[in-house]
């Protein structure tokens, strides 16, 4: 087995220190993002339809329209959806506003 040498090893182990700090950092983050998900469904909002909320800000509005674009295709082509919104066979009916609506809005 090779020894690593003084300059090496201090290099070696600043890696590791560093990657252990941002292990720390990702975990104070993970339950900081735990604890905001539990205050959010403790005031009504459906944290499912919130975490794809946020993947979907990440998208661009092209990236989004040609996902919902080809989505609906598919869900066509296993008859899920009977027509798109034009009346064509292209875009992805909608459900009701008040199916995802805050519990609260109605108040």
């Amino acid at each position: 087995m090779t020894a690593l040498q003084g300059a090496a090893q201090t290099q070696l182990r600043q890696y590791v220190e560093q990657l252990e700090r941002l292990e720390e950092e990702k975990k104070a983050i993970s339950d900081d993002m735990r604890d905001k998900f539990a205050e959010i469904k403790a005031v009504g909002f459906d944290i499912k339809v919130m975490r794809q909320i946020l993947r979907l800000r990440k998208k661009s509005k092209d990236d989004r329209d040609e996902e919902d674009a080809i989505l609906a295709t598919y869900l066509h082509a296993l008859g899920m959806i009977d027509s798109f919104e034009d009346g064509s066979t292209g875009g992805v009916t909608e459900a009701p506003a008040e199916e995802h609506a805050h519990p609260m809005a109605a108040e």
